[in-house]
């Protein structure tokens, strides 16, 4: 039998296989059927099908990813719908969304080598990326989809943005699903998670490809061990009686807008802190420079000196070889014998990080990652294990608890909302809480008994909403979109109705 990874994206003609039944499928079916009219009356004609991607939540695993290691996601039912028709009369993209309130119709040429004007920041830019990289893929794999042609193209989001719950990757993945389901193309689940990882860099983000795997190989009822080079994901079910309980802290997490100050800012530490560990492990600095890109790729070294101190722990090299003062850049140039800029000339990602940047922890953020990187592997671990459910559910809330931890105090990616809900959850009963996503922002997630649920919730809306709503940022009947339990969802799929 195939793997997972290796099946192609799955197509339905009914809702039920996505979305399971009772409310949230008729839910569900009011949402396609509001699209589709909403469809022909902006474009004329109905659309071809539909694909949808979810948001999802990271239960641990956080910022490792692009160091290579493996994170342990759920899908949730939250997702986004792009709906899509192609249309040879029009040489345009037109990409409209069912809000259109909030996102204008934006246009673009059919063309698959334009430039994204990153300083020109508009939604429609996320599209895009999923239209540039399909063409490319396509392209290097020697599909032929035809000469460009037209599209129209409607999207409908329910992840809520920048909450960390990966809206942008769930409307990078529905845009590609959509796209190539249009040029009757369908890759393999796994490719199609490479490439869309690859297409949001497009906006500028040095993204590492949990969210993107997560949003195309979720699988109802189950979180996901996703590893990476190559990206397998490996079905983990989760103990009986445990829910998680996921709450915005209504800070809001720009990843792209903020990415030379926060995200690209600590995946430019890691790297520095990997070539620096190489170095003082022996390497040659120019080897280092030019050979070592994560941490993974030095971990070997960093456990080969643990081993000469009776440990496995990777740490024990990162406490030894790196001081906990940050590092000026001359430094850190003065180790590596090289120049910061010219060592990373060819990504103008990091060139912007250096512009700003007045230091780099290096010792931290190394000491985040490896020990982050060990409580993914203990709790699938737990979950795996002889324990009871009630003890399962107990060691999971206590590593949950660790990696809050490591990402507020060794990471810094928390912010004073995202600590308020954490320290909330667990004086209510949560048995671990953390943030999700890439921080500064965005929401928590708490693992709660499912009995206690509903009083759980009710709790957060006293104790952390009723303040927001008082002063008018949140409106009271939406907080529901704001707190919400959820079990694992289901992945990526293309519907033609």
């Amino acid at each position: 039998m195939a793997k997972h990874e290796e099946l192609p994206v799955p197509v339905f003609e009914t809702l039920e296989p996505v979305y399971g039944g009772g409310s949230e499928l008729e839910e569900a079916q009011l949402r396609y059927d509001n699209l589709k009219s909403k469809f022909l009356s902006i474009f004329g004609h109905n659309p071809q099908l539909m694909a949808r991607s979810p948001g999802r939540v990271n239960l641990i695993g956080e910022h490792i990813d692009y160091e290579g290691y493996s994170v342990l996601p759920m899908a949730i039912r939250q997702d986004t719908i792009v709906a899509i028709r192609k249309n040879e009369d029009q040489n345009v993209l037109r990409i409209a969304n069912v809000n259109d309130q909030a996102y204008a119709t934006c246009t673009y040429p059919a063309d698959p080598n334009q430039e994204l004007d990153l300083k020109n920041h508009k939604w429609g830019h996320y599209f895009i990326c999923g239209y540039k990289g399909f063409h490319d893929y396509a392209k290097s794999k020697g599909v032929d989809v035809g000469p460009p042609v037209g599209l129209d193209v409607l999207v409908d989001g329910t992840v809520p943005t920048g909450s960390g719950l990966s809206s942008s990757a769930a409307f990078v993945c529905s845009s590609t699903i959509a796209i190539m389901a249009a040029f009757d193309v369908n890759f393999p689940k796994k490719e199609v998670a490479q490439l869309t990882c690859v297409c949001e860099r497009h906006i500028g983000t040095q993204s590492g490809g949990m969210d993107q795997a997560i949003s195309v190989m979720g699988k109802a009822g189950f979180a996901e061990l996703i590893d990476f080079n190559p990206i397998r994901a490996t079905d983990v079910k989760l103990p009986a009686g445990g829910t998680f309980v996921i709450a915005h802290s209504l800070a809001e997490s720009q990843k792209a807008v903020t990415a030379a100050t926060n995200y690209n800012n600590r995946v430019l530490e890691c790297h520095l802190a990997s070539i620096v560990l190489g170095i003082k492990l022996g390497m040659n600095p120019q080897e280092a420079i030019s050979k070592v890109k994560t941490l993974s790729d030095v971990e070997g070294l960093c456990i080969s000196f643990a081993n000469s101190r009776n440990s496995s722990d990777p740490v024990l090299a990162v406490k030894e070889f790196l001081k906990e003062e940050p590092y000026t850049a001359d430094e850190i140039e003065e180790i590596t014998g090289e120049n910061l800029t010219s060592s990373f000339s060819s990504n103008p990602a990091y060139l912007d990080v250096i512009k700003v940047a007045k230091h780099y922890k290096l010792h931290q953020r190394a000491a985040h990652v490896y020990s982050e990187a060990k409580r993914v592997h203990a709790f699938k671990d737990t979950v795996s294990s002889e324990l009871s459910d009630e003890e399962k559910l107990k060691n999971l809330g206590d590593l949950m608890n660790e990696s809050h931890h490591s990402c507020s105090v060794l990471y810094e990616c928390s912010c004073p909302e995202l600590e308020e809900l954490v320290n909330i959850s667990r004086d209510n009963g949560a048995l671990g809480a953390r943030l999700t996503g890439a921080g500064w922002g965005g929401c928590a997630v708490a693992l709660v008994k499912e009995d206690i649920v509903p009083q759980f919730i009710l709790t957060l809306k006293e104790r952390f909403y009723q303040a927001r709503i008082d002063k008018g940022l949140i409106k009271e009947n939406n907080v529901d979109l704001y707190v919400f339990a959820s079990k694992p969802s289901s992945g990526a799929a293309i519907l033609k109705f």
